[in-house]
């Protein structure tokens, strides 16, 4: 039985119960042993009365039957006698059943004495059949005297299981009345033969051997017995057996033993009058020995139950005081150890994490007062309680030290993240004035490149300020189209190429969520793209559903396993405190971050046939209808570069009325190896799209000649001579409809549709002033500008 883990209580019970129980047994045990023999001394009184007085008389009266019995037998006729005897033995005999049949003397009998009460009642059951062979002369008197014998014998044996008091002397002196008892019926069996013999004038055949064998015995008892008596009874029956009529009974029983045949000259009357002076005066004797067993016995049972209360009390009294002790000491032990642990659970649960909570917050903490000291006394327990306390202050030090020292670190970070955001700002902006004054496609296409690459460095420095416990700064402060968003999202990853933006519903995103909705995406694009093999396609949906705004980011990986996937959700759901040695997933804490912040859900599930989903759900909250698409809508200046900057990278266009989005299955990128730098001519179509002648312009570099020859080109190059297609292209269509007002002029402002502006810049340069007027030539779409 392992009790390592039961509760202080219950080992503190287990410990006492044993020796406390063990009592308790030994105080029951040891009262019942005294109280039984008192019970019984108590029940002498009743057995003699409703056994010994009645069963004596019924014995009596079967011996005065037994010899008129054997005398009708020996004689020819009747004896009116014997009819008013069986009246009498019947009388006697019906009482003692009555008293057998009743509870008292059931009560007070043990099993033995049950058992011979049961035997004496069958015996007498026998008395009506026997009598009837005795009038019908069918049995000799041999078989008379053995009939009524067995009655009497049966009556013996009951008073014989009378005799057994817990008292040895009074035990003693039942017996010695109970053998006395017996001597005296030997007596009376003497007599009926004796009275057969005389009234047949003859002895039958044995009759004068079990005759000599009744005497002789009568005699052996009745010595044994008076041998265990007190010395004043046994003084009693030796002044009874000194009497003439004893003296005289003796001598005719020495006559009879002597000769084997019935004398001559017997004196009959002389041997009836000494039997019956005998045999009365030891009944009386008996009778008088039973009052006064029954007497002594009742002041002994009293005395012992006295000692009894008396033991018990004092018993009783101690196995209380002793569970008493035990329980106050347990309840005192266990009540301070409850306390120590009650102290510990409040530190360890309560005070220090709000502690650590209000350090954090900024707010001062008193040790003293956090950690109050613990009063447990002056033993082990105390000792436990002292060592605690200096553990509770150890700890609360701790705790203010180790936020002291987060709060430090946060700090640090927080520091360099906000200089790397001013930098890369203002990169960022000369990024911009590079790109608008610059015509060489090769050099476009570079810095393209570098501004993609500071625009993922922009979003890793955001990432640090979130990660320190702050706001990023970017913010607009009107809505966003949710395709311009996802666009935004994929211009800041690396592997933007093998994006897809599938089916995107139309809604808008509201401007103070737009910065950290475009930065939640691209966290999860960017997992999408790393996470899957680098052939496959990532593909971005959006669609209003009860509730919100859901986007779903699918990539083709090897997914997730459950447990995983069950680990990543739960850190989703509620992100927890940024601990420094966990930063295997540093991506994941900053969406649980940026959407805990506007209470978007994030949930990631397993895809079909493999890979995994990331499904978005925006709140209705901060969604609202998608913003129209046209000159009156669209911003200047700075603002409108930098909308256009977020989606630069993406060509899959927004929806425009009367021209359905581009079909999924159509190329997103169409390369062209012989664009470079070029010029626009006045269009010539009626949709009043330019014509691109190609030329130098005149602030390029002279190249070399290179030969005609289609030559292999890398992906790289590839890209480049997209990005200066797409540059031309856009500029022509701007310049055509500024010419001819034609309706490219609004398909041009599609980008910037939303106006964003920068509502909680860091500390940085601050972004480009508006436009000139004349604004130098722009060989970009408006959607590969980068924010």
């Amino acid at each position: 039985m392992n009790t390592r883990d039961w509760p202080i209580r219950a080992k503190l019970t287990a410990l006492v119960i044993g020796p406390v129980t063990g009592l308790l047994a030994l105080w029951i045990f040891a009262t019942t042993l005294t109280f039984g023999p008192a019970l019984d001394l108590l029940a002498a009184r009743t057995l003699l009365y409703d056994l010994g007085r009645p069963g004596e008389t019924v014995v009596a009266e079967l011996q005065r039957e037994r010899r008129l019995s054997v005398v009708q037998l020996a004689g020819d006729a009747a004896l009116p006698e014997l009819g008013e005897q069986r009246a009498r033995t019947d009388r006697a005999v019906a009482e003692l059943r009555r008293r057998i049949d009743g509870e008292d003397l059931r009560d007070a009998a043990d099993d033995q004495l049950d058992a011979r009460l049961d035997q004496l009642g069958s015996a007498l059951e026998a008395l009506p059949a026997g009598r009837a062979f005795i009038d019908d002369r069918k049995v000799d008197r041999a078989g008379a005297v053995g009939l009524y014998s067995g009655m009497v014998g049966s009556a013996f044996q009951a008073f014989s299981a009378m005799a057994a008091l817990p008292d040895v002397q009074l035990n003693r002196e039942a017996s010695a009345l109970t053998a006395l008892g017996r001597s005296r019926e030997l007596l009376g069996q003497a007599d009926a033969l004796l009275a057969g013999a005389v009234t047949a004038g003859r002895y039958a055949e044995g009759e004068h051997e079990q005759l000599v064998r009744t005497v002789e015995n009568q005699r052996f008892l009745a010595e044994n017995a008076v041998a265990d008596l007190p010395p004043d009874e046994r003084a009693g029956y030796q002044r009874l057996t000194e009497g003439p009529g004893f003296l005289r009974l003796r001598a005719l029983q020495d006559t009879l033993i002597r000769s084997a045949e019935l004398p001559a000259r017997f004196d009959v009357r002389a041997w009836e009058s000494s039997h019956t002076e005998v045999w009365q005066g030891l009944r009386d004797f008996e009778l008088r020995g039973a009052d006064s067993l029954a007497e002594r016995s009742v002041p002994m049972a009293v005395r012992i139950l006295v000692q009894l209360a008396a033991a018990g009390v004092l018993g009783l009294v101690a196995v209380v005081v002793c569970v008493l002790v035990v329980l106050r000491v347990g309840r005192s032990l266990a009540h301070r150890l409850t306390g120590v642990r009650g102290a510990a659970t409040d530190m360890a649960e309560r005070r220090l994490p709000d502690v650590v909570a209000r350090l954090r917050r900024g707010e001062e903490v008193d040790v003293d007062r956090e950690a109050p000291e613990l009063d447990h006394g002056g033993d082990e327990i105390g000792q436990v309680a002292r060592a605690f306390n200096e553990v509770r202050r150890t700890a609360v030090r701790a705790a203010v030290d180790e936020v002291t020292l987060r709060r430090g670190f946060n700090e640090v970070i927080l520091n360099l993240a906000r200089r790397s955001q001013g930098l890369v700002h203002r990169q960022l902006a000369l990024l911009d004035r590079l790109e608008r004054r610059t015509e060489d496609p090769d050099e476009l296409a570079g810095l393209f490149q570098v501004d993609h690459l500071a625009t993922r460095l922009r979003r890793h420095a955001e990432d640090l300020v979130i990660l320190a416990g702050a706001a990023p700064g970017r913010g607009w402060r009107r809505p966003v189209a949710a395709v311009d968003v996802m666009r935004g999202a994929i211009s800041e990853v690396e592997a933007y190429d093998r994006v897809d933006v599938g089916e995107v519903q139309s809604a808008g995103v509201l401007g103070r969520a737009v910065g950290d909705v475009i930065h939640l995406l691209a966290e999860l694009i960017e997992n999408a793209t790393a996470f899957s093999p680098p052939g496959t396609r990532v593909d971005v949906t959006g669609r209003t559903v009860p509730g919100g705004y859901a986007i779903e980011i699918t990539d083709r990986g090897l997914g997730m396993s459950p447990p995983a996937l069950a680990a990543a959700n739960r850190k989703l759901a509620a992100p927890p405190e940024f601990d420094p040695a966990d930063s295997a997933r540093l991506g994941l804490f900053v969406v649980a971050r940026l959407a805990a912040r506007h209470g978007v859900r994030v949930e990631l599930r397993p895809a079909g046939p493999a890979g995994t989903t990331a499904s978005v759900l925006v709140p209705a909250d901060l969604i609202t209808d998608e913003p129209p698409v046209g000159a009156d809508a669209t911003p200047a200046g700075p603002e409108r570069r930098r909308m256009a900057k977020v989606t630069r990278l993406t060509t899959v266009p927004r929806g425009r009325p009367g021209r359905p989005n581009r079909d999924r299955s159509e190329p997103t990128v169409v390369p062209l190896p012989t664009a470079r730098a070029s010029t626009v001519e006045p269009p010539a179509d009626g949709d009043g799209l330019p014509r691109r002648v190609r030329r130098r312009g005149p602030t390029a570099r002279p190249r070399a000649a290179v030969a005609d020859v289609p030559a292999h080109r890398t992906p790289e190059e590839a890209r480049r001579a997209m990005s200066a297609l797409q540059a031309g292209t856009a500029r022509g269509r701007r310049d055509g409809s500024r010419a001819t007002g034609g309706p490219s002029a609004t398909r041009l402002r599609d980008a910037s549709a939303a106006e964003p502006a920068e509502t909680g810049t860091p500390s940085t340069a601050p972004e480009p002033a508006a436009e000139p007027s004349s604004p130098a030539p722009d060989h970009r779409t408006a959607t590969e500008r980068d924010a």
